[in-house]
């Protein structure tokens, strides 16, 4: 893998890293997957293993032999890991490990190849010292076992990530690690630079990027932790991982390794890392209390359902319930208050026209409203065929309760009598024989002081 190939990989981590952690974020309050609140997302872990110089890919080695010439050592490798769980598919891992890497040529597996340097010294094993490397992982949840189960005992994963490694590496005369040092710059790195002039720096390690790629399995051992077996391949733009070699090499290694992972917080959570919102969905459907209390709610809702019918029946019709209804029984067509007793308009008046005919009670009309109710059409049918048959005039006063302002009511009461006018002129009566006034709260028929009274004095009346 080379350079360009190295920073592809990089990218292609990151995007994905950030794909997966907005897709989490956007997703985190299914309708029963109840959101990340309710489950322990934070974790941390321990882990210990082995070193190879090589990756399951392939490839060659820094001293330009084909993998399995130059052998494979094993070194140690150990670290600390923090992760926080973004949903059951997602999660985010720092990484840090130390250890060392080793790496020699052995006869009998093909040529003797060494590096020859200038001092007559032959590089025939190589050991790097890892003082630290850290990396930042997305961590993606591919299967579960038993995945019908609320929570699982077995849970497999994938990692990608992008660090940063202190090393140092030391060559060796001989293939067993021991000899002469022919390559060690611990306390001169810094200018890493080679050939025909000596660089001499300051630090007794070199920085380097890398990029893991790994899987491994979880086991639930309890509530609280879980054994962790992985196999991650990391991918430098070091040429130097192994000390001097090809200039096209980039140093790769690989470790294989297990360890222990602790859930923090409280235990009345489940851990959201062996959690499938599948299983945990058909689990509450199959839920014998889901049902009952499903069933229970259903009963309430009955019961209310019967409540509300008994509440809003009229037995007689006049738009009061039975249960408001001081006046049962009351006629159809008669004008009722808000207890749904008959209201009493005043006694007619002899009227001063030429033409005299029936007398017309006041056309009522709801609080703070000019909307014609359907009981008045009736009324103002029969007014409106009189009119026209003898060529009539008619009066139309217009009044209002007493709340809200005198200026207020006062147009409220004109509204009134000219929605009482309009209505005659679309029933044939000519606007000419009909006269509109408004005189708000002026000529009460009724105390304003109670809520009966108030509803006679919202009327028009009908003079002839």
């Amino acid at each position: 893998m080379n350079y360009s190939t190295i920073k592809k990989t990089a990218v292609a981590a990151s995007l994905v890293a950030a794909l997966g952690f907005a897709e989490s974020a956007q997703a985190q309050t299914p309708t029963v997957f109840g959101g990340r609140s309710q489950y322990r997302t934070w974790s941390i872990g321990v882990q210990g293993g082995i070193t190879t110089p090589n990756v399951l890919v392939g490839g060659s080695n820094a001293f330009g032999q084909k993998v399995g010439y130059f052998q494979n050592k094993v070194g140690e490798y150990y670290g600390l890991t923090i992760r926080k769980q973004f949903s059951h598919l997602f999660g985010l891992e720092l990484e840090g490990n130390r250890g060392r890497i080793k790496t020699y040529n052995h006869d009998v597996s093909g040529p003797a190849v060494e590096r020859t340097y200038a001092n007559g010294g032959q590089a025939r094993s190589a050991e790097v010292d890892v003082n630290w490397a850290a990396s930042l992982n997305g961590v993606f949840q591919l299967g579960t076992i038993d995945f019908l189960r609320r929570e699982n005992a077995v849970n497999f994963y994938a990692k990608v990530g992008l660090g940063v490694m202190a090393s140092n590496p030391v060559q060796f005369s001989n293939n067993d690690f021991t000899g002469t040092e022919v390559f060690n710059r611990k306390g001169q790195w810094g200018e890493e630079i080679f050939g025909d002039r000596e660089a001499v720096g300051d630090r007794d390690y070199k920085l380097g990027a890398f990029v893991p790629v790994g899987v491994g399995v979880k086991f639930k051992l309890s509530e609280v932790v879980a054994l962790n077996l992985g196999y991650t391949m990391n991918f430098t733009d070091d040429n130097l991982l192994y000390g001097p070699a090809r200039t096209d090499y980039k140093g790769k290694f690989s470790n294989v390794y297990g360890g222990l992972e602790f859930t923090l917080g409280s235990r009345d959570k489940e851990n959201l890392t062996f959690t499938n919102p599948v299983a945990t969905l058909y689990d509450e459907l199959k839920d014998p209390s889901l049902r009952n209390e499903v069933e229970a709610l259903k009963q309430r809702v009955s019961t209310l359902e019967g409540t509300v019918d008994q509440l809003s029946k009229d037995s007689d019709g006049d738009g009061v319930s039975d249960k408001f209804d001081k006046c049962p029984g009351t006629p159809a067509g008669t004008a009722v208050d808000g207890s749904g007793c008959p209201i009493k308009f005043p006694e007619p008046v002899a009227q001063n026209n030429a033409t005299t005919g029936a007398y017309y009670a006041p056309i009522q009309f709801e609080f703070d409203s000019s909307v014609l109710k359907t009981e008045s059409y009736s009324t103002l049918d029969r007014l409106a065929k009189e009119l026209r048959d003898n060529n009539a005039t008619v009066t139309l006063d217009g009044y209002a309760s007493a709340e809200g302002t005198e200026a207020y009511n006062l147009n409220l009461s004109k509204d009134r009598a000219n929605a009482v006018k309009q209505y005659l002129v679309n029933a044939g009566v000519p606007a000419s024989n009909i006269t509109a006034n408004g005189y708000g709260e002026a000529n009460p028929v009724a105390s304003n002081a109670t809520e009966e009274g108030r509803i006679q004095n919202r009327r028009v009346e009908i003079k002839k």
